[in-house]
């Protein structure tokens, strides 16, 4: 059963994580992990600081305890000379305390010059620290740089990723149908050429019916009704026409006085 359990879960947390991640900005999510980047390197950089503080603290430490081991040495050198010379005098009395003082500067000379070594050793780790943590901030310096960078070219592929799914959906929309009330291109292109080839065969078929003949002639009769009424227009304004022209019209004027079927000399 809790096997089964684990299972449920782990199923819901994938699923719920691929939901969020089909539905997720894009733009926001690199933000976030400039965001983090940025968090990351400045929390490096706050250590690296730490480190260096330690190593810059320990150099501190031992170069007083360098300087109080010089001092403490002049000391011990100083007492032991004033020592050698009360001896010689014969001021056994000072020569004792002198020794005694030289002594006591030659165990704290001991001491102190542990403590320096163990100091010397300190720097020398805190100074590798201090060098490693400087090269960590430094890479990853670069390395927030390179993203801050690459974020730019994500954003303008980001930008241009929509645009074209934008365009891509506009093109679906031209063959595929987006709606009951609005018609896709396709259709509204099929219906205009079947109505223009229906338009186009109803002409043609005009064309060849007697009614479209009948139409024909009344045409060319009317048209030489024009003629005739033209030539006479302008035989009364004194204009003479072209031999040609007024051969026509009397030809026509005869044509159309002339009962079917007989002859202009019957």
């Amino acid at each position: 059963m809790l096997k089964q359990l684990r299972r449920m879960w782990k199923y819901m947390t994938a699923k719920i994580s691929n939901t969020f991640n089909e539905k997720a900005d894009p733009k926001v999510q690199l933000e976030q992990a400039i965001i983090e980047a940025q968090d990351q390197h400045r929390m490096l950089k706050e250590q690296a600081a730490n480190v260096i503080a330690n190593q810059k603290q320990t150099e501190l430490r031992m170069s007083r305890k360098l300087d109080e081991l010089e001092k403490l040495n002049g000391n011990a050198r100083q007492a032991v000379l004033m020592a050698e010379e009360a001896a010689k005098s014969g001021d056994d009395a000072k020569a004792t305390q002198y020794t005694s003082a030289a002594e006591s500067f030659a165990t704290r000379l001991i001491s102190l010059e542990a403590e320096v070594e163990d100091l010397k050793s300190l720097h020398l780790q805190s100074t590798e620290a201090a060098d490693k943590a400087k090269s960590m901030v430094q890479q990853n310096s670069a390395t927030l740089q390179k993203k801050l960078a690459e974020r730019q070219k994500l954003l303008g592929q980001l930008d241009q990723a929509k645009m074209q799914e934008q365009m891509n959906k506009a093109m679906d929309q031209l063959s595929e149908t987006v709606g009951d009330d609005v018609p896709t291109f396709n259709e509204v292109r099929d219906k205009i050429e079947q109505r223009y080839a229906k338009a186009k065969g109803s002409a043609e078929l005009s064309d060849a019916s007697v009614e479209g003949r009948m139409a024909e002639i009344e045409e060319a009769a009317r048209n030489t009704e024009a003629s005739a009424r033209l030539a006479e227009i302008k035989a009364q304004l004194g204009i003479a026409s072209s031999p040609a022209t007024a051969v026509e019209a009397e030809v026509e004027a005869q044509a159309s006085t002339t009962p079917e079927g007989t002859t202009a000399e019957g």
